[in-house]
């Protein structure tokens, strides 16, 4: 895969252009689509491995392999970029695969020094790196916060009073858990925890707990148990922000729960649209509540 660039018009903004370093999923370029029609030139940094390669054209946009610190703040400066977000799935890769250049190579024992703990604390580290060059990290939620999970409910489905129990207690455990940096998701149904998200992700626990339906290990009856999403107590709310999205609502399904619930103000719903009408197919409600 090769290095792209496309031109762009002159920034209109007053902030000049934004870096956007993309993962994978949807949400990077309903990011970069949401400052664009505010009038801010945005700037795409895709990485190789984790964005999907069709997804730039027609963008200013600048591909990079993990590690690349160097050759990314090169590029964002000769751009005229001075904020950045990191934005989109990302599945925390090893040590020994990120390619670095010779700008990593020279921070290799602060690299694997942020290696040692949570994600929380490998993207506060490269983030606190990155701004001694004089850039300014931002949330996504900062640029667009039309991203942002509302409070209340998404479409015409309502949780039931067992289903706010569930909520209540997956709140309550996540809050502890969140000190541990270890995860951001949880599935509770009949006030008993079924699942907890760790190094997988939120996908992969849900097919998780679909196999423990249908090999008879979770007895509850289909359409009960929430998934309960929330952002860690100390969290650098600048990445990883807890986000749900259509696939979120799939999965749900598959996994025969009743609802979704996250932190309104605090999480990220990516094509909202389309996710309340999967839901509302499903019958599965999606409720943003009190962080």
């Amino acid at each position: 895969m090769t290095e792209g660039h496309v031109s762009a018009a002159p920034d209109a903004g007053g902030d000049g252009p934004l870096a956007l370093v993309c993962g994978g999923g949807s949400l990077p370029l309903a990011v970069a689509d949401h400052v664009a029609r505010r009038g801010r030139r945005v700037i795409l940094f895709p990485l190789i491995g984790a964005a999907a390669p069709d997804g730039f054209a027609g963008r200013a946009h600048h591909w990079l392999h993990l590690g690349q610190i160097g050759k990314f703040l090169k590029v964002a400066r000769a751009e005229g970029c001075r904020d950045i977000v990191f934005i989109g799935a990302l599945v925390r890769p090893s040590v020994w695969n990120v390619r670095p250049d010779w700008r990593t190579l020279l921070a290799l024992p602060r690299v694997f020094a942020a290696y040692r703990g949570g994600d929380d604390h490998l993207l506060t580290r490269v983030g606190a790196w990155i701004e001694e060059f004089g850039f300014r990290l931002l949330g996504a939620h900062e640029v667009a916060p039309e991203i942002l999970m509302p409070e209340g409910l998404l479409g015409r489905v309502a949780p039931s009073d067992a289903a706010r129990e569930d909520i209540a207690l997956g709140l309550d455990y996540l809050r502890t858990a969140g000190r541990f940096d270890i995860g951001q998701a949880v599935v509770v149904a009949d006030k008993h925890i079924v699942a907890v998200e760790a190094a997988e992700g939120t996908d992969e626990m849900l097919k998780r707990v679909a196999a423990l339906r249908a090999n008879g290990r979770l007895r509850t009856a289909p359409g009960k148990g929430v998934l309960v999403k929330a952002v860690k107590p100390h969290q650098d709310r600048r990445f990883d922000l807890p986000s749900i999205g259509p696939l979120t609502v799939e999965g749900v399904v598959t996994a025969g729960l009743g609802g979704i619930a996250v932190t309104a103000g605090a999480a990220i719903v990516a094509e909202p649209e389309q996710m309340v009408t999967a839901a509302e197919r499903s019958s599965i409600f999606v409720v943003g509540v009190p962080s």
